[in-house]
């Protein structure tokens, strides 16, 4: 009898069938053996290398207007920061008025900027370093949020424009790309 199944076919079933549900928990269907291992390469995602920061947590001094402004009201550098990790989802007003009345009311903000830094680490894949983020943002605020705001203005960022005026900049930068002239007539010597 005539088999309708190429023999690449009748291998990518016969692996697929090996793999049953008992041993990975995925059932096989009897669908496209093909189709199983696509699915399968989405589930192995190589994690980023993590790189440095691109200052230290007690280089605050390097930027002594924003030392000052985080150590007398360090709701204006963390909603900066927060708006610049949203991507521009939520405002700076909003975040650091929500981290104001968090640390009227506990009296500890940090438990809810530590989860900003991690998330800025995410993006980034910086370090953990010099310990977990909530440990830094407990015992170093200010240095803490320094550091991620010298990060971000390293990495190009204005923080004092904000996420919507960085892309509107952006933006107008690749409008204003310099184009070479035209020549007419070709070359001449």
């Amino acid at each position: 009898m005539y088999n309708s199944k190429s023999k690449e076919d009748q291998k990518y079933a016969a692996a697929a069938e090996s793999y049953d549900e008992a041993t990975t928990g995925i059932p096989f269907s009897s669908g496209s053996a093909q189709s199983y291992y696509s699915d399968q390469q989405h589930l192995h995602v190589k994690p980023k290398t993590q790189v440095p920061w691109s200052t230290g947590l007690c280089d605050c001094f390097s930027d002594v207007r924003n030392c000052c402004i985080t150590c007398w009201c360090p709701c204006i550098t963390f909603g900066q920061v927060a708006e610049i990790v949203d991507k521009g989802s939520s405002s700076c007003g909003s975040n650091g008025a929500l981290y104001t009345i968090i640390a009227c009311v506990t009296g500890c903000a940090c438990f809810y900027s530590c989860f900003y830094r991690s998330k800025m680490r995410q993006q980034y894949a910086l370090h953990e370093t010099p310990c977990g983020d909530c440990l830094v943002h407990c015992f170093c605020e200010a240095c803490a949020l320094c550091q991620e705001y010298r990060e971000l203005k390293n990495r190009g960022h204005d923080m004092e424009i904000g996420w919507h005026g960085n892309m509107e900049r952006q933006n107008k930068g690749v409008a204003m790309t310099p184009v070479a002239p035209v020549v007419e007539g070709g070359m001449s010597r």
